[in-house]
């Protein structure tokens, strides 16, 4: 029985380290893959635009495509 439950014990260990052997090998090989994906393809910049740009002349139109849409929302919704 002591045999068994050594052979047992190895075998738990041999499965132990090669799932710990996978995993670690997965982060590294994630970590490489995203070092290569942001040098060869890199975040887009952000172009801020001001507040006074946004707001200049569209607003009368922006609240009426809004109201717009509210009305129809309402009209199929809240029969």
């Amino acid at each position: 029985m002591t045999a068994l439950m050594g052979s047992g014990i190895e075998l738990m260990y041999i499965g132990m380290g090669i799932v710990f052997i996978f995993l670690a090998m997965l982060v590294v090989i994630i970590n490489f893959m995203s070092m290569v994906i942001l040098r060869y393809f890199p975040e887009p910049t952000v172009v801020h635009l001001s507040v006074r740009s946004a707001e200049a002349g569209n607003d009368q139109r922006i609240i009426a495509a809004i109201s717009a849409a509210v009305r129809q929302y309402r009209a199929k919704y809240n029969e």
